[in-house]
């Protein structure tokens, strides 16, 4: 996996790819169509936000690269790369409960606040890389 140069694509499966954690300062990129809706992307070394028509959809903290990006309020699944650990939240259905997997494996059960956010922090790998997979319960 490396960095979206373009800030911002949509692969040939209908997947979302987002983000350049190699930015030393913030680039963003508006108004990309998507499945019917509007994207905005503001990536850079430090932080990585996806907004859908003005919403949070994805943030991390620092910024990172995502692939294969998929997902609605019950599902989402994505592949991370980042120089380090990161922090992310996601935007799901509020005040309900969700599975998390990292790369296969069950990170345990995460409820999502009043406003639907879900908040998680995760090590990656030695290639600094995480597939990650949230689900409904």
């Amino acid at each position: 996996m490396s960095v979206v140069k373009e800030l911002i694509r949509e692969e040939s499966d209908g997947a979302l790819s987002f983000g350049n954690y190699e930015l030393g300062e913030k680039t963003k990129k508006s108004d990309f169509p998507h499945d019917g809706a509007t994207y905005k992307i503001k990536t850079f070394k430090e932080i990585t936000r996806l907004e859908k028509n003005g919403t949070m959809v994805y943030e991390s903290v620092p910024g990172s690269t995502v692939t294969g990006f998929k997902g609605d309020t019950a599902s989402m699944s994505f592949d991370v790369e980042a120089p380090g650990d990161i922090s992310f939240t996601v935007e799901l259905e509020p005040d309900s409960l969700y599975r998390l997997d990292i790369n296969g494996e069950s990170a345990g059960s995460i409820q999502t606040n009043m406003s639907g956010k879900l908040s998680a922090s995760i090590e990656l790998d030695a290639g600094g890389k995480a597939s990650v997979n949230i689900t409904k319960i």
